[in-house]
């Protein structure tokens, strides 16, 4: 069931763990990455019977299955991991309002756009987020092809031509606030090792799936836009976060209702944002599985989501 005509996908009363243990597993998950990178972000309810081993499993699967590298495996992240969290797993990161990082965000940085581990030479393709603990809150996604179709074509060919750089600069403040050290050895990518959480991405980012162009810097972890001047690359990245928060049309909003509801998105093309509404109504807990991608390339000859689609052109 399409929640948007743009994105968002839930699949009523599938089963996950069925999926995976069915004799065409292969072909199903590979129809799901496909599915995923499409549409953006797709939903299950109830996953019950998905452990944190088969949520990592599936990750890993959907990323080799749609043809990540060989050397791509998931992501540890720098800090949440579980030597300075509530797991006994690096490849899993337990997501908690209780961890004290839930009301600072909320209160210094709302809206917090998004996309996962952007600051690696090697980011995310495919991320899952399963609730375990939950009021019933919401988190919202925005489709970066989308952007990439709402803008002219002469701005798309000065676009397509630049880089950003991307950066963890609260990285040391969370360390802080965690009483732990920065995790430097190999982060799902043999690329992805050391305490220098930088890279520079295209702004324009082909999605290797689909083919479909999409911008890629927009929110958190976007330090500047390269070879321009520091105010055109501000106002370059303000206007990028403004087509998120003036078309609430190329966004989703997901309501967590049940224990083990699951959001499984595509970071090369998606945004995403919590929303802060559950304050008093008890904690938010999750558990996240982070498949590491490719490295960010952007092909001139790839095209875009409606071009492909055959739907009207904006401009």
């Amino acid at each position: 069931m399409d929640l948007t005509p743009i994105l968002g996908t839930e699949f009523v009363d599938a089963r996950l763990a069925q999926w995976m243990s069915a004799p065409n597993a292969d072909a199903m998950l590979r129809d799901l990455a496909i599915k995923i990178s499409e549409r953006g972000v797709v939903f299950f309810r109830g996953q019950d019977d998905l452990t944190n081993e088969m949520q990592k499993q599936l990750m890993q699967r959907l990323g080799e299955l749609s043809g990540k590298p060989r050397t791509s495996s998931l992501h540890v992240h720098p800090v949440i991991s579980s030597e300075r969290t509530l797991a006994d797993d690096l490849e899993i990161s337990v997501i908690s309002t209780e961890l004290g990082s839930g009301r600072q965000m909320a209160a210094v940085n709302p809206g917090q756009w998004h996309t996962e581990i952007a600051f690696e030479l090697v980011p995310a393709d495919y991320t899952s987020l399963r609730l375990t603990k939950l009021p019933k809150t919401d988190t919202m996604w925005a489709s970066g092809y989308e952007i990439y179709d709402r803008i002219s074509h002469p701005y798309r060919r000065f676009l397509e031509g630049l880089t950003a750089t991307f950066a963890l600069p609260s990285i040391n403040t969370a360390t802080q606030r965690l009483g732990s050290s920065l995790y430097d050895g190999a982060r799902g990518s043999p690329d992805n090792v050391g305490a220098d959480l930088k890279a520079v991405h295209p702004v324009v980012r082909t999605n290797p799936v689909t083919g479909w162009k999409s911008i890629y810097p927009i929110g958190l972890h976007v330090s500047h836009i390269n070879g321009v001047t520091p105010e055109e690359s501000q106002n370059l990245c303000e206007w990028l976060l403004q087509m998120i928060y003036r078309n609430h049309d190329l966004q989703v909003r997901f309501k967590w209702q049940n224990k083990n509801d699951i959001a499984i998105w595509d970071n090369r093309s998606v945004f995403h944002a919590a929303t802060f509404d559950f304050e008093g109504l008890g904690e938010r807990l999750g558990d996240r599985a982070v498949g590491v991608g490719e490295r960010p390339f952007f092909d001139p000859n790839s095209t875009s989501r409606r071009e492909s689609l055959n739907l009207p052109s904006y401009v």
